[in-house]
């Protein structure tokens, strides 16, 4: 049982950082240099984002039920590793319920991103919030790495 639920964890962080490179250095880039339009692009990738943070939620949760019950300790939860994960998902929290919904709410009132002003001020603020929204993810992906690191550090003890 222990293995398995080792093998639980593991399987979650994967799946977490998985997505978030894939969506980062696949699906983005590639949104923008297919699709007809910046507008359709950044339609699509924000409609991945909320899947990829809903997915992340989700694979963080289980990762720290599997190593609770891995462990049968709350101390466990007080780990690197498992701080990692807690703050990967706070990081993802903030990304989807403060700064996404922002940014939908410039997109509205823009219309258009790619029709709007470059000296507009709410493309203004819509940039600043996407360079917030792209740090917040690569917080996500550092700190995943990290919590990674410190799962393997753990196996080697």
């Amino acid at each position: 049982m222990q293995t398995f639920l080792r093998t639980i964890e593991f399987l979650g962080l994967g799946l977490w950082l998985g997505s978030d490179v894939f969506l980062s250095f696949v699906v983005a880039p590639g949104a923008f240099r297919i699709l007809a339009s910046r507008d359709s692009a950044g339609a699509m990738v924000g409609y991945a984002l909320w899947w990829m943070h809903m997915m992340g939620v989700v694979c963080g949760i289980v990762i720290l039920l599997a190593r609770l019950a891995r462990t049968r300790t709350f101390a466990s939860l007080a780990t690197p590793a498992a701080l990692c994960v807690v703050l990967m998902i706070l990081l993802t929290v903030v990304s989807q319920h403060v700064v996404s919904p922002k940014m939908a709410g410039l997109r509205v009132q823009m219309g258009s991103i790619q029709a709007t002003a470059a000296d507009s001020p709410l493309l203004v603020e819509f940039s600043k919030l996407h360079r917030i929204s792209v740090s917040l993810e690569s917080g996500v992906l550092l700190v995943g790495l990290a919590a990674m690191y410190f799962m393997i550090k753990d196996l080697a003890s």
